[in-house]
């Protein structure tokens, strides 16, 4: 396989790129690696490869000519990635899908960046090792040459080493021992030492499971998982962040569809299903929010059937549900109700179907800043009964959110729906 490393500084691959396997693999003739110096391209004595940006702006960028040669005196290119901070992650699948190449070009970017122009001319396709910015693209271009060249057959010593490591079959991989048994009173585990290789393949697999779990649990949904696994994960103790999280749907003060502030009733479905979502995310709770008494003494009559009356022996599943509810008069009472339970006031974040379009308005809250708040502190999220919730109760929340689909021209959801979407995207914890 060859590797074209197109860089203005192809002295930094020399010595990583010629220890250990890596260097074993050029030197048998399995992997060739191509050094393309940009700078032999730059005209002038100097050998300049880089000029300030237009519009002004910090640092220089490098020139579309010298990068336009360097790349030209590569015969063949195979795929062409350049480094960059605004590229897509480069993962394990990325790695594979390369490793069947004949020809990688890789460029490594430096600087502010490279002239834009340099996409229009080749189909280059940017790649990112990690959301933060390096000095230049060699350090990320070595890290991608290893991930690719030690996927190809003969590479590594054990073919199967591949395939058991980390993020290959979609978990991180297991802890290994070697000898001595004993070092210090730090013992191998006793299991790897017993000879019986079905208990040491069951080991392994927890392990792993464990880890991920622990370590990466962003891993799991995309990770095959057999019952037996997901028996094993329901059993561990993970960190929940929806026991920080309470939900409030607010019968008033709202609008109507003409702006007009109104009351709006409380309904059988909505206390259902919201409920149902408090208790399968694991929240802290449910408030259900009116100041009409007629309207609190049917959520009361609700609230009773399931949690103590026929309903509780029906249904035992629905009244555990109904566990997490409370009616109050105002999102105020709430407010209470949560920091008598947590000893923390919580932060308020509000929804809304309609992006805030006021002159000088705060930026829409983000899933991202929310799940810090949970982190640290009891939040609670308040939703609204017929067009949205009236200005003063906007007023008092900390932020509000995005819409759900706020680049869509319709965002008319039920607050059913549109709980159960914005619980699962701020808990995200199907792990």
């Amino acid at each position: 396989m060859n590797f074209h490393l197109v860089s203005i500084f192809p002295h930094y691959f020399e010595s990583p790129l010629q220890s250990g396997l890596m260097g074993k693999a050029v030197e048998n003739g399995l992997v060739s690696l191509d050094y393309v110096d940009v700078r032999r391209f730059a005209g002038g004595v100097h050998k300049s490869v880089d000029d300030r940006p237009f519009g002004g702006g910090p640092g220089m960028l490098l020139k579309l000519d010298p990068m336009v040669k360097a790349l030209d005196s590569v015969e063949r290119k195979g795929r062409i990635l350049m480094l960059s901070p605004r590229g897509k992650p480069f993962n394990q699948a990325q790695a594979k899908a390369l490793s069947q190449e004949e020809d990688v070009t890789l460029i490594c970017g430096r600087y502010e960046g490279i002239d834009e122009r340099l996409l229009d001319l080749y189909p280059i396709e940017l790649v990112s090792v990690g959301d933060f910015v390096l000095n230049g693209g060699e350090i990320g271009a070595v890290c991608m040459v290893e991930a690719i060249a030690r996927l190809l057959p003969g590479f590594m010593g054990h073919e199967d080493s591949g395939e058991e490591e980390s993020f290959s079959a979609g978990l991180l991989e297991y802890p290994h021992y070697t000898r001595p048994e004993d070092y210090d009173g730090l013992a191998v585990p006793e299991v790897l030492r017993s000879g019986d290789h079905g208990k040491i393949a069951d080991w392994r697999r927890e392990c792993s499971l464990s880890a991920t779990l622990s370590d990466r649990p962003d891993l799991l949904p995309n990770a095959r998982l057999t019952v037996e696994d997901i028996d094993f994960l329901r059993a561990q103790p993970r960190t929940r962040l929806g026991r920080n999280l309470y939900i409030a749907l607010c019968h008033y003060p709202v609008v109507n569809k003409f702006g007009e502030k109104v009351a709006v009733s409380v309904t059988n479905l909505d206390l259902h299903d919201m409920a149902r979502v408090a208790r399968s995310y694991g929240l802290g709770g449910f408030y259900a929010t009116t100041p009409i008494e007629d309207q609190k003494a049917l959520a009361d009559r609700l609230l009773s059937h399931w949690k103590e009356g026929a309903g509780s022996q029906a249904n035992p599943d629905r009244a555990e549900a109904f566990s997490k509810v409370k009616v109050f008069d105002d999102i105020e009472s709430a407010v209470l109700d949560i920091e008598a339970q947590t000893g923390q006031c919580p932060r308020l974040a509000a929804t809304s179907a309609r992006l805030d379009r006021r002159k000088e308005a705060e930026p829409a809250l983000t899933c991202s800043e929310v799940q810090k708040w949970l982190a640290n502190s009891p939040v609670l999220l308040i939703f609204g009964t017929g067009h949205g919730l009236a200005e003063e109760v906007l007023s008092k929340a900390d932020g509000i959110m995005r819409p759900v689909r706020y680049l869509d021209d319709y965002n008319h959801l039920s607050v059913r729906s549109a709980v159960a979407i914005i619980v699962d995207r701020l808990i995200a914890d199907e792990y």
